[in-house]
């Protein structure tokens, strides 16, 4: 049975980030010296081949400007004793060039480095130099292969008698590249290890800033991190340390009622003036702060981050505080109807003493007295107050205030027609300010809450005004601020935000709410709500009329 094949091993890199980013940057940084020093000696080789061919050629023309040499040339024979011979090598050994031959116009050699080659013909082609042509190459010859220079000799008359050819030996081209090799590598070598330390200067930062974790784990939070931001039923918002928004989930788009716009710009930019900007600001510090945007009450906190940033997160608490209204205003109910309940039986009792002691005349009295306080309430309000809910409400209002020991009571002044464009609305902004002016009046003697609402044209006027103890001046700017309350919160939500909500209610209709002192003492709350009513029409007495009566009926069943 055959042994299976050997693994292979494959070669892996590092997990870590540090370990990554050091090799690709010392790999980076190898192959920048690498063809930076292939890119320098490439033009250094050719810049040295320039140099000696310019040599060459100048020591040539330097040589053909001596006319006595052209004068030996056409007086002399080609021979190791005479003039010409001679000059050349006197010129040779002064300049260190590796040859000098001077020429006639057949090409035959007058001088050379080696005396025997005198009197023969030159090796390469002379045409272009004896065609008064001034030539420059690197060719090979008997000497060996050399940098040349060859100029046209001229007599006196500017006749090309011959020319000269001066030669550059090669190898000290190539020596001269070849010393200046060791010395570049030295730079090249200073280069790579400069660039190899910023490298690991850089990855370690690189490893500190990442807490050492590898890429996969990096994109493992990231795409957790997504999913995490855009799952979360929270808002979250990020800000820089400049404290402009970089980040913001699909949650907190919703809750802010802002989208992609808002990115890199400040709160104050994005959301304008507002308990919510300071929040996001900073400017407003605390934990679970209360913020109303639009008609969402949100508990806001904010959290500093290393990098002198912020992370502030939202929860909508808009239902959980309507339902602490509501079971505010359920306990409020069932305390009335206990103490009525209490009540009730005192005057069932009365009853039953006037049956027994057949005093049946007093007993109908007594009865019609009794039914009549409410009736009488209920007629009353809905003489002034044509909408069914609002109606309701001050009906209802009224019998807890009556338990509560403390009179409301309907302005001469009001009249209000069933014409509400936003009857909820007004329902709100009612009853926060009713419930408010009961607190206050709560435990004083005299206690009275008086309630004026009235229309003028398509705008509806409400005054509230209470014998409680008033607002202080210094507070009447702070009252309307989210989260901001005298009395103590219970313990199923957070005080602070009726009175918040009436102003954004009114705001969000063009309107305005103020507050002041009342005559008398006590608080006086002013709302003013321009086109809170339709245009007047016909209106059947048909169809108001059932309402109002079914919303009566309500409220006196639920007094009871």
């Amino acid at each position: 049975m055959s042994s299976p094949p050997p693994a292979r091993r494959r070669l892996r890199l590092p997990r870590r980030m540090f370990s990554q980013v050091l090799l690709m940057q010392l790999a980076i940084a190898a192959g920048v010296t690498v063809l930076a020093t292939g890119l320098f000696l490439a033009p250094l080789g050719r810049q040295l081949d320039e140099q000696a061919m310019r040599r060459a050629l100048a020591i040539a023309e330097t040589t053909a400007e001596n006319r006595q040499l052209a004068r030996d040339l056409r007086n002399t024979a080609p021979s190791a004793d005479e003039p010409v011979q001679q000059e050349a090598e006197r010129i040779r050994e002064a300049t260190g060039a590796e040859y000098v031959v001077v020429m006639d116009t057949r090409g035959t050699r007058w001088s050379h480095t080696d005396p025997r080659q005198i009197g023969e013909p030159v090796s390469t082609d002379p045409g272009a130099a004896l065609a008064g042509q001034k030539v420059m190459e690197i060719d090979t010859g008997t000497l060996g292969r050399s940098a040349r220079g060859k100029v046209p000799l001229y007599d006196d008359d500017h006749r090309v008698v011959g020319a000269v050819s001066v030669g550059i030996a090669y190898n000290s081209v190539r020596a001269k590249l070849i010393d200046a090799i060791p010395g570049l590598f030295a730079y090249a070598g200073g280069a790579l290890a400069a660039g190899a330390l910023a490298a690991w200067l850089i990855s370690r930062r690189v490893q500190r800033q990442t807490r050492d974790l590898a890429f996969s784990d990096i994109a493992a939070l990231l795409a957790e991190r997504e999913a995490m931001l855009h799952g979360i039923r929270e808002g979250v918002v990020a800000l820089d340390r400049r404290g402009r928004v970089r980040l913001l989930n699909d949650e907190a788009r919703r809750l802010l009622g802002i989208g992609d716009e808002a990115l890199g710009r400040s709160p104050d930019e994005a959301l304008g003036e507002g308990r919510t900007t300071d929040v996001l600001a900073g400017r407003v510090t605390g934990t679970d702060l209360l913020t109303v945007r639009g008609q969402r009450v949100l508990v806001a906190n904010r959290m500093p981050t290393g990098d002198g940033g912020a992370v502030a997160t939202l929860r909508d608490r808009t239902e959980l505080e309507q339902l602490g209204r509501e079971l505010d205003s359920t306990r409020g109910l069932i305390d009335a109807l206990r103490a009525q309940d209490h009540e009730h039986a005192n005057r069932m009792h009365t009853l039953l003493g006037l049956l027994e002691l057949e005093m049946y005349d007093d007993a109908v009295e007594f009865v019609g007295e009794v039914v009549g306080d409410h009736r009488a309430t209920a007629e009353q309000v809905t003489e002034k107050i044509q909408d069914p809910l609002l109606a309701a409400l001050l009906v209802g209002k009224a019998t807890v205030a009556a338990e509560r020991g403390v009179a409301l009571w309907l302005s001469d002044r009001t009249r209000l027609p069933d014409r509400l464009v936003d009857p909820g609305g007004l329902v709100t902004v009612v009853g926060n300010l009713v419930d408010n002016a009961l607190d206050a009046v709560a435990a004083t003697p005299h206690a009275r809450v008086e309630v004026e609402l009235r229309a003028e044209g398509r705008t509806a006027a409400l005054r509230v005004r209470d014998t409680g103890p008033g607002i202080p001046a210094d507070q009447r700017d702070l009252i309307f601020t989210e989260g901001w309350s005298t009395k103590r919160p219970p313990a199923h939500r957070n005080r602070g935000i009726g009175l918040s909500l009436v102003r954004r209610l009114a705001e969000r209709q063009g309107g305005t709410v103020t507050v002041g002192e009342a005559d008398g003492g006590g608080a006086e709350f002013t709302v003013v709500l321009p086109e809170a009513l339709a245009e007047e029409g016909p209106v059947l007495e048909s169809a108001l009329g059932p309402a109002l009566t079914a919303a009566v009926e309500t409220a006196e069943e639920e007094s009871r």
